[in-house]
């Protein structure tokens, strides 16, 4: 038996923004983790090449774990390490 597919909602940060070329998107996936969904949308969206070892991740408004279980729903934002001057 397969899992089924959710919608999540995802939003990029800074260079992942311009990576992926939007702000956000909400996707349908079979991803169990947020380190999966990422792996997911960076077959989707080509250019996003960040490293994901290099990420930080938002799960509904909170800091998680990249191994964090995704639920239909989900907010998630990527976020990259962020320099400020």
């Amino acid at each position: 038996m397969s899992l089924p597919s959710r919608k999540l909602q995802v939003r990029f940060f800074a260079v992942l923004r311009e990576q992926a070329g939007c702000s956000s998107v909400t996707v349908e996936s079979f991803a169990l983790t947020a380190a999966a969904l990422y792996a997911e949308l960076q077959s989707r969206f080509p250019a996003l090449t960040f490293p994901a070892a290099l990420l930080r991740v938002s799960l509904n408004e909170r800091y998680a774990d990249m191994t964090a279980p995704l639920s239909a729903g989900d907010r998630i934002v990527f976020i990259p390490p962020v320099a400020g001057g």
